[in-house]
Order: C-alpha cells, then sequence, then structure tokens
C-alpha cells in the first residue's frame, strides 16, 4: 500500500516546479511600465525600510536617488531568486526519482537555462520588453545557485558531513 501511495505521489512533487514556471511567466507577461512599476515599489520599499531601521534620516529626495541608484539590482536580483526557486523544485523532484551528481546539476540546470532563454523570447512579444542575453545569464547563475543549494542539502540530510572518507 506504501509503494502504491508513493507512486501515485512522486509525480506531484513537480508541482511546485509548474507554479514557479507560471510565476515567472506571469512576471514576463507585464509590460515594461508595469514590471517598471513594481520594480520601483519593491525597491522603494527596501530603501524605506532601511531608511528607518538604520536610522539614515534620508529626506525624500535622497529616498528617491537611492531607488533609482538600486532599481536595477532589486530587478536582477529578483531574476535570480526567481531561477534559484526554479532550480530547487526541479532539483528536488530529480533527486526523488533517484537522479544524483552531475546528472542532476546538468539536467536541472539545462531546463533552466532552457526555460530563461524561452523566457526572453516570450519577453519579446510584450509590449516595452524585449530579449536579454544578461538576464540569461542572470537567471542561469540563480539556477546554479539553487542546484547547488539542492546539491548541499541533500548531502546534509543523507548524512554525507559525518561520513568518513575512505
Amino acid at each position: 500500500m506504501k509503494r502504491i501511495l508513493i507512486a501515485l505521489l512522486k509525480p506531484l512533487s513537480f508541482l511546485p516546479a509548474l507554479l514557479m514556471m507560471y510565476t515567472i511567466f506571469s512576471f514576463s507577461s507585464q509590460t515594461g511600465t508595469e514590471s517598471s512599476a513594481l520594480s520601483e515599489k519593491v525597491t522603494r520599499g527596501i530603501v524605506v525600510t532601511v531608511n528607518r531601521v538604520t536610522d539614515r534620516g534620508w529626506n525624500s529626495q535622497q529616498v528617491e536617488q537611492r531607488v533609482d541608484r538600486y532599481e536595477y539590482y532589486v530587478r536582477k536580483a529578483a531574476h535570480m531568486t526567481e531561477y534559484c526557486l526554479l532550480a530547487v523544485t526541479i532539483a528536488l523532484p530529480l533527486y526523488v526519482y533517484g537522479l544524483r551528481g552531475m546528472s542532476l546539476m546538468l539536467l536541472a540546470g539545462i531546463f533552466c537555462i532552457l526555460f530563461a532563454a524561452g523566457d526572453e523570447y516570450h519577453q519579446s512579444m510584450v509590449d516595452s520588453r524585449g530579449p536579454s542575453v544578461r538576464d540569461v545569464g542572470i537567471d542561469s547563475l540563480g539556477a546554479l545557485i539553487g542546484i547547488l543549494l539542492v546539491r548541499i542539502f541533500s548531502w546534509i540530510a543523507l548524512g554525507g558531513h559525518t561520513r568518513k572518507r575512505r
């Protein structure tokens, strides 16, 4: 009975990856104006929070200058984070299915890179958006971080850190 339940539930382990792909696709479907407004809003929230928490005393003009200065970096960090999460949600189910080592890294990595390239192509059809090879590189770096996190977590969870080397 347990084996039947596991066999039925295993394919569901890919649902978080599908949800992450949908989320990325949704963000890429935003027009350039909508995407910029969202990035600016998030950046402003970060700058205002830093100003309050660290008691910097920035006036509204200084806040705006920092929002303008850091918006690009916040946007690129969002790209990396999306693809880090995508890689994790792809690598974990592959690990459950028995993929390990370099095979896991290659399959999850290639999938994420292809998805990033497809996402950039999709953006070329959205108003005020365009494809960017740089973004594919940033997305790929985020995916690599996610895959490495899965490998490290799996190694620790399986007791790899306590095994003696031969």
